[in-house]
Order: structure tokens, then C-alpha cells, then sequence
């Protein structure tokens, strides 16, 4: 359906792009590039102006500087103390599912890592990681993705199916949290997925989330933090921010890396 999110969302990334690259653009030259109509980018632009992302002229916009971030590109040592976190946020998340649990994960490669550590026990997983069917998993664990379309900024599929389930849980990575910006990630079509698994959850949501992602905002919303019941992290993370996590009611585990 041609206004469908996942067109919208697609529609939307391929503008932002084209922002970063040419920093102005004009409406009738974005039209052009994304074969749809003035109309269209105009009503994209004002949104973006909401979000801050661009001063709108007339006949186009300015992207805003430092507005566009990336989830961090890390050196090799940063790498692998993301990599002792991710295993041991994964390996403490893995223990909270229960036989016979249905359980949602979104695309982030901390949740994908929980696969390593559910063992004996009978359990459905619905992501919108392409890469989980292929990743070992115990022979208790059925895997189920949702319907859409590929991304190529990571291998996700976008929500078709997520609408007929009712989860027990639901583990989210995410691009950064904070108590004002609350749950944001840099790739907008995750939001949409994000936000439904996170209605569609009966039971709890819990956010997996490195220490270098306490505190950090990026472009796009997911949700408030009061959606949230437990944070996972480890310990190093900003404790004032987790401070004013825990006073707005959310759980806090923070992980040491031996345990």
C-alpha cells in the first residue's frame, strides 16, 4: 500500500539522507530524486522541522547542525567492552524468560545474544531481526519474524504480524535512553516496531542497554520511559541518570561484567 508505514518510514530515510549529503535541499529537487510530489516532501520537512532536524525556507530546508547522529562507531577497544556488557546484559536477560513464555525482541544485537542463553526451556520468540533464524538457538526455542520489508541499515524486517500477538514480555535495545528524551534510536522505521511491541506486550518490557547508551539521545522516539518497568545495564553507567531513572519509578539492574 503506497502509504503504508514502511513506505513512509523508507520514504523518510532516503530524505534524511539526502539532507546529510547536500545539508539544503529544495523541495521540488527531493521530489524529483524520490519520485514523489511536492506535496509529500513538504508535509516530511514540516515534520522534521517538529523534531528539530531542519530549518524550513521557502521551497525547502537546512538540515540543523549535529542534529543527525549516529549510534557510536567504536574503536576496537571500545568494541569489546561493549561486547563483556552486551553478553552480560544478554546472559541476566535470558534468566528472566520462563518455559512456555512468548517473547518479543527488537532488532538489537544485545537482545539476538539472549538466543545463546535460553536453555531447556520451551519458548517463542517474535523478532524483527532478520539475522535470528540463522543464529544457534536451543532446539526449544521457536523463532518467529515479522512480515515486511528488508532495511539495509540493518537486517530488519518491519512489522506486519505483531498486531496478532500478545507477548509475555518484550526486550528492547535501543540507540540511547534517557529520562527526558526517553527511548530513541537513529533508524526511524524501528520506532513504529518498537512502539507496537511494546503495546502489544501483557507483562513486562525490559530495556537492554550498554553503559555508553545511559543518557544519550538520538533523533528518533519510541516511547517515554514510563513504558518501561527494568533497565538492564552494568555498573559504570552515569549514576545520575539512573538516579533520576529509579525516581521516576523504573528498575534499575546494573550488570557486573563477571557475573
Amino acid at each position: 500500500m503506497k502509504n503504508s508505514k514502511s513506505v513512509v518510514f523508507k520514504r523518510q530515510q532516503s530524505l534524511l539522507r539526502l539532507l546529510k549529503e547536500r545539508k539544503t535541499i529544495d523541495v521540488d529537487t527531493a521530489s524529483q530524486k524520490l519520485g514523489v510530489s511536492p506535496t509529500t516532501i513538504r508535509r516530511d520537512l514540516d515534520m522534521f522541522e517538529q523534531q528539530h532536524l531542519v530549518e524550513r525556507f521557502h521551497g525547502g530546508a537546512k538540515l540543523l547542525e549535529g542534529t543527525l547522529h549516529e549510534e557510536d562507531t567504536t574503536s576496537k577497544d571500545r568494541a569489546f567492552v561493549d561486547r563483556e556488557q552486551k553478553e552480560a546484559i544478554a546472559r541476566y536477560a535470558a534468566s528472566l524468560i520462563n518455559d512456555g513464555d512468548t517473547v518479543f525482541m527488537n532488532s538489537s544485537s544485545t537482545a539476538l545474544l539472549m538466543l545463546d542463553y535460553i536453555k531447556d526451556k520451551h519458548v517463542i520468540i517474535v523478532t524483527n531481526n532478520a539475522g535470528a533464524i540463522s543464529y544457534p538457538h536451543s532446539p526449544g526455542v521457536t523463532i518467529i519474524l515479522t512480515g515486511g520489508e528488508v532495511y539495509q541499515r540493518r537486517k530488519t524486517l518491519a512489522l506486519q504480524t505483531l498486531t496478532k500477538i500478545n507477548a509475555d514480555k518484550v526486550f528492547l535495545g535501543v540507540g540511547g535512553i534517557s529520562v527526558t528524551g526517553g527511548l530513541t534510536t537513529s533508524v526511524l522505521p524501528e520506532t513504529a516496531v518498537n512502539e507496537m511491541m511494546m503495546r502489544r506486550c501483557q507483562g513486562a518490557c525490559y530495556v537492554l542497554a550498554p553503559t555508553a547508551k545511559i543518557g544519550q539521545e538520538h533523533n528518533f522516539l519510541s516511547g517515554t520511559i514510563d513504558k518501561v518497568n527494568t533497565l538492564i545495564t552494568c555498573q559504570g553507567a552515569d549514576q545520575e541518570e539512573l538516579q533520576r531513572m529509579r525516581s521516576q519509578g523504573l528498575e534499575v539492574i546494573e550488570m557486573g561484567l563477571d557475573e
